[in-house]
């Protein structure tokens, strides 16, 4: 019989090793895409409106992904989810290589994101168990599990660019690129098996079992919910347009790849940042006050081309944004019992997808306007600040600090 983690190191251990499943989920899956976006645009002769538009088909697969992942979990268990999720993610990923019509890559897009839906919500709901066996450390090791997008990021940023540059020579280089992203999520689906094995094996928090299901009431998490939609509208404009705003802006390859790179490091680096707010706060704050910083973030480069300003914007985007999703996990963990935290985090990820079906159609329609991509990135940064402000109205369930489930959790009142 095999004994479950104790250790801090066997805790970091298993967070950093389950972060490879949002770093495929986000970091590649989705996020790399803003680096291919200038090459294949200018290859295939998109609009700006048809390039956001391959982000809005991933975005309307995650909410496929989101909408059936709740009745997939009542068939199989999170880490084979997990592990599904990860290898199919892979195999779309380098599928895509093989297309060049807007149709079979729309296809693509769609089903990388229902694939990266299953993975990135049950690689959630292991991580809110790895949470409950040290509550002290909960915020830190969510913060962990979400900043592996970063890890994603900063491979996508080293590898890219790369393959980009070594097969210029070629018609559709950038098909390679996919290729190579596509092995490094199946490379990483061989290290998730570990996590998946261990975690599958820790039960729900003592107490949980025995505690009755109040369901999640939508109503109760309205502000919550509203904020994490118009960050879903906000914060992937930023995330499928930046690059090519800084291609406009006449910055080279080298300053690019830098600058993605430190946005990636800044995502690894954000769980340690903002662990403390996650743990203190019960309702919205943390949301309100991240989503705030991101407004700010998203709204520098639409402003200014100074190259200092693009780092800053940068680094407090990789600083921020994770942390941001992590919130409300962290969110669902203290003020619902643990036999509820799937339903909950299926409704925040619910509302995520479908504000990212939003963000960069809308972004890429004002692109193609007066005003060009640094509009349309004003539009991503108000989309923020609305979300700060409905965050802020989220109040703590206080139901919950008396429930024995949240007392046997270590959620405090």
């Amino acid at each position: 019989m095999h004994t479950l983690p104790a250790s801090e190191r066997s805790l970091l251990g298993l967070a950093l090793a389950l972060s490879l499943a949002a770093a495929v989920s986000l970091g590649i899956t989705r996020f790399a895409y803003g680096l291919l976006l200038p090459p294949m645009r200018s290859d295939l002769q998109w609009s700006y409106a048809l390039a956001g538009a391959m982000n809005t088909a991933n975005a309307l697969g995650y909410l496929a992904g989101a909408l059936l992942t709740p009745r997939l979990l009542r068939l199989a268990q999170p880490p084979l989810l997990l592990l599904g999720g990860a290898v199919l993610a892979g195999v779309f990923m380098a599928v895509t290589g093989f297309f060049t019509g807007a149709a079979p890559l729309l296809l693509q897009r769609v089903l990388a994101g229902v694939a990266s839906a299953f993975l990135f919500i049950a690689g959630s709901l292991l991580a809110a168990r790895l949470g409950s066996l040290r509550p002290g450390r909960g915020g830190l090791l969510l913060g962990i599990y979400y900043g592996g997008t970063g890890l994603g990021i900063v491979l996508s940023a080293l590898l890219v660019p790369a393959v980009l540059e070594a097969a210029a020579g070629r018609a559709h280089g950038w098909a390679w690129a996919w290729w190579l992203l596509g092995l490094a999520c199946i490379a990483a689906t061989a290290v998730l098996v570990w996590p998946a094995r261990v975690l599958g094996r820790v039960p729900l928090p003592s107490g949980a079992a025995g505690a009755a299901a109040r369901g999640f009431r939508w109503p109760q998490f309205a502000p919550a919910l509203a904020a994490y939609f118009m960050f879903g509208v906000g914060y992937i404009g930023y995330m499928t347009f930046v690059i090519a705003l800084l291609r406009e802006h006449g910055q080279g390859p080298g300053r690019i790849t830098f600058f993605y790179a430190l946005l990636g490091v800044a995502v690894m680096a954000s769980a340690r940042i903002w662990a403390g707010l996650l743990d203190r706060y019960h309702g919205g704050q943390p949301l309100a006050i991240l989503s705030a910083l991101l407004g700010v973030a998203t709204v520098l480069p639409a402003l200014t081309a100074a190259w200092p300003a693009v780092l800053v914007s940068g680094l407090l985007f990789g600083g921020v944004f994770l942390s941001l999703v992590a919130s409300t996990t962290a969110l669902v963990r203290h003020n619902l019992p643990a036999v509820d935290w799937a339903a909950g985090i299926s409704a925040f990820t619910i509302v995520f997808a479908a504000g990212q079906i939003v963000g960069p159609t809308v972004v890429g329609w004002i692109a193609d306007g007066p005003g060009g991509l640094a509009r349309g990135l004003l539009f991503s940064a108000a989309a923020l600040g609305v979300g700060a402000l409905l965050a802020w109205r989220q109040r703590p369930l206080q139901a919950a600090a008396t429930a024995p489930a949240a007392t046997s959790t270590g959620l405090r009142p």
